[in-house]
């Protein structure tokens, strides 16, 4: 059973490397690109699934739930390659494919200030490169605590799928932009021109139908007809959480006017991502009572229902922003269940 499932997984990577390689060496050979940079991207390219398939060895296998040592893997020396490729950029800095190949594998490897960085110098070279604007703006916000997609990366999507109106990704990108800053008809209307473009009957289309649906619904509109989009009450049950938050008595003196109480959930776990619901007071209000609900995700891929626990804390923000500070008072409920029938109790106890 192992043997044939090696025997598939090496014929799935050859086919890939196949389509993806091949276009890359006749147009290495068409526009005369050095050796190197092929022989680089070739190196990337093979490493890449081959670490994938490695990191699998070593923790993916039932072997790893019953204590059985795992089989040694050589390891692959991915950093090496692109230590060449970098080298070789330095040397020959007007190299667009090496730097998209920078900017891509860099992306994979999730080092989004790296893939921003090589993105940026490949819209030096071709500024009009719609591959490279979307690519920009998704690095730079994940590079961002709040991941707003905003400023000069709300610019470069809107020139991308101007410059290419089928981007699925830029469509995508600059719709979660609409929807995080409340233009909820805007998200409609750009993910209206996403939908088409996939397969019908797909997972990605029916998740791009339900938020063109929930869209809708933030919005005040009636649920999408179920020939267009998915209703919102088909997606998970409605999820809400009932917080209470009180100040510390030691604490009461360090709060003054014009500060601002974040109360958010996010996702538990060493990488959270962003809040799956928060809501913004006036921090004078307290003791406060809030209900945090899927109405209030910053992007609508990321939603209180689509947890079954989550972490849940309150801020006291002197600077009024949502991205912590030092000198903020902060408290926590630590890791509670989506849905828990009695209220959450948080107490802002702690100075960052």
């Amino acid at each position: 059973m192992k043997i044939a499932f090696y025997l598939i997984a090496a014929a799935m990577i050859v086919a890939a490397l196949v389509i993806v390689l091949l276009p890359l060496l006749r147009a290495g050979r068409r526009s005369g690109r050095p050796r190197s940079t092929v022989a680089v991207a070739l190196m990337l390219a093979l490493l890449l699934p081959l670490t994938t398939a490695g990191v699998y060895l070593l923790v993916g296998t039932p072997a790893a739930l019953n204590g059985t040592t795992a089989q040694s893997v050589p390891p692959m020396d991915i950093e090496q390659a692109i230590l060449q490729l970098r080298t070789h950029l330095t040397q020959q800095p007007d190299d667009l494919a090496g730097w998209m190949l920078l900017a891509q594998t860099s992306s994979t490897l999730r080092k989004p200030d790296d893939a921003r960085d090589a993105f940026d110098h490949a819209l030096k070279l071709a500024p009009n490169n719609a591959d490279a604007m979307v690519g920009w703006a998704e690095a730079d916000s994940m590079t961002r605590a709040d991941h707003l997609i905003e400023g000069r990366a709300l610019e470069l999507l809107r020139r991308a799928v101007q410059l290419q109106p089928d981007s699925q990704r830029g469509l995508w990108l600059l719709g979660i932009s609409d929807f995080q800053h409340a233009r909820y008809r805007d998200a409609q209307a750009t993910w209206r021109l996403l939908l088409p473009q996939l397969e019908p009957g797909s997972a990605v289309a029916k998740a791009v139908a339900d938020q063109i649906a929930v869209a809708g619904a933030r919005a005040g509109d009636a649920p999408a007809p179920a020939s267009t989009a998915v209703a919102a009450d088909s997606s998970p049950a409605a999820a809400t959480l009932h917080v209470k938050v009180a100040l510390a008595p030691e604490l009461v003196g360090r709060v003054v006017k014009g500060d601002v109480l974040f109360v958010y959930a996010r996702a538990a776990g060493p990488t959270p991502g962003p809040p799956l619901a928060a809501v913004k007071l006036d921090a004078g209000t307290l003791p406060a009572s809030v209900t945090l609900t899927d109405a209030m995700a910053m992007s609508p891929q990321h939603r209180l229902s689509s947890m079954s626990q989550v972490f849940v804390g309150a801020r006291i923000s002197h600077s009024g922003q949502p991205v912590a500070q030092p000198g903020d008072l902060e408290g926590n409920a630590g890791v509670v269940n989506v849905g828990a029938s009695t209220p959450v109790k948080i107490s802002i106890d702690t100075v960052r």
